[in-house]
Parts: C-alpha cells; sequence; structure tokens
C-alpha cells in the first residue's frame, strides 16, 4: 500500500491528500510535523531529501516528493474519474489553468507568509537551505492574492469548475489557495459571490479535509 507523508496543518500535502480522496486511493499516512522542524531531521532526510512534504512511496517503492509527480503518477495508475483531463484540449486547459492557480495564486500566499511570520525567520524557503526573508516580497504577495481572488471570481462567473467544464486538479489546487490565503488575513467576501458558490460547492463533495 502506498504511504503520504503528510502534514495536516500545511496546504501542499492537503493537495495530495485531496487528489488520492478524489480517485478513491487507499494508502497509509504517517504525520510529519513542520513546526517542530521534523521534515529536516535525519529521519525524514533519508526519506526526502528535499526536506518537503507531502511525499508519496509507491507501490513499487519510488518516493514523488512533489505534487507535479504526485499527481501525474496517481492518474497514470487510476485513471477514474480523470483529473488532469481527457481530450488534449482539455488536459491543455487544465494544466494552464494548474499553473495559473499556482503561480498567481499559491506562490503569492506563500511569499506573503514566509517572508512575514517571525517564525519563519531565515526559512522564507522549504527544503534544507535557509534563506533570508525579503519584506518587500511579503508586501507583493498580498498584492497578487488579492489580484488572484478577484481572476478567479471573474473565472467562475459563468461555469461550475476551473477548467475544461469538470472538476480537475486545478480546482483541487485553488480550494487550497483559496483556503491558505486565511493565514495571510485574505478571505473571500461579499465581492466574491462567484468564488464564495463554488467553494461551497467543492465543500460539499466531502473530499476536501
Amino acid at each position: 500500500m502506498m504511504t503520504l507523508y503528510d502534514c495536516a496543518t500545511a496546504p501542499s500535502p492537503r493537495r495530495a491528500r485531496i487528489l488520492l480522496a478524489e480517485k478513491g486511493v487507499s494508502h497509509e499516512t504517517v504525520q510529519v510535523d513542520l513546526r517542530s522542524g521534523e521534515q529536516l531531521g535525519e529521519a525524514f532526510r533519508r526519506v526526502n531529501p528535499q526536506c518537503t512534504v507531502p511525499a508519496l512511496v509507491t507501490d513499487e517503492g519510488a518516493v514523488l516528493t512533489d505534487n507535479a509527480a504526485i499527481a501525474a503518477y496517481v492518474e497514470a495508475r487510476f485513471p477514474e474519474p480523470p483529473l488532469l483531463g481527457r481530450t488534449a484540449l482539455d488536459k491543455a486547459e487544465i494544466a494552464s489553468w494548474q499553473w495559473r492557480v499556482e503561480f498567481e495564486g499559491l506562490l503569492p500566499v506563500a511569499d506573503a507568509l514566509r517572508n512575514s511570520s517571525p517564525a519563519m525567520v531565515n526559512r522564507a524557503l522549504p527544503g534544507p537551505v535557509d534563506f533570508a526573508q525579503i519584506p518587500e516580497l511579503a508586501h507583493r504577495g498580498l498584492v497578487r492574492v488579492h489580484a488572484f481572488l478577484a481572476l478567479l471570481n471573474e473565472r467562475l462567473a459563468d461555469r461550475e469548475f476551473i477548467a475544461a467544464g469538470q472538476f480537475s486538479i486545478a480546482d483541487i489546487t485553488a480550494v487550497v489557495v483559496v483556503d491558505f490565503a486565511r493565514v495571510v488575513k485574505i478571505r473571500a467576501g461579499d465581492e466574491h459571490p462567484h468564488l464564495l458558490r463554488w467553494r461551497s460547492a467543492m465543500q460539499a463533495r466531502g473530499t476536501m479535509g
């Protein structure tokens, strides 16, 4: 059985959890305590030298250490329901929006948090190397998060899902981003009615834990 190295409070492994839940894939879970720095310890370094979660140990014994690899593997092993698209054009549209959600949403939230939180001094980037905080990146991150929520609200004005007319990995990542933004005190509000409708529908799926 596959094993997911997880952290219940972190956004990145949540993406993998939702993916596996949507696919109905059974797996074991090992919690990694990021708050105490367990990811930097020797025991976890032997699992993932990049010192990040999620990490998925496959049935073949391979260790996948990022969400892109995990999604590609799980989709190939368990093609139903398809979360990366069926047709060539659908795959392209979903991939494009997945990239946009990551680049225009997830990274700005991470910049805003990691470059301002006192708990993350010298930990402005995840991984084994310490990087100093840059306050200007935190400010820019906040501006970009606000712009992203407006973009997502506009995108969802006339559609149920973000891309290709189906629930996809882009919706999974966007749910995590919208919720993650709360840590930098940014929430969808009355000015985002389409986004709020979509987020409520996503919650009703029962897999967003």
